[in-house]
């Protein structure tokens, strides 16, 4: 069994994102999920997927990441 999260695009800025989930709200949703249980990215609905590593967090203002 594996967890899919789906990426989805609902904006061009996340002031443009209508709700997400905090740190805190993600952790108690996977609390009923096995804790070995691999988690993939689908994104455009199944046409691609990526995993998840903890080399893909990353704590920033939006100001500093347009600069990119």
């Amino acid at each position: 069994m594996k967890l899919f999260i789906d990426a989805n695009r609902s904006g061009y800025s996340p002031e443009q994102c209508r709700e997400t989930m905090t740190v805190r709200q993600m952790i108690e949703w996977l609390e009923q999920y096995d804790d070995d249980m691999p988690i993939y990215l689908r994104h455009d609905k199944g046409y691609t997927y990526g995993g998840i590593t903890e080399r893909d967090f990353e704590e920033a203002n939006f100001d500093e990441e347009v600069g990119e």
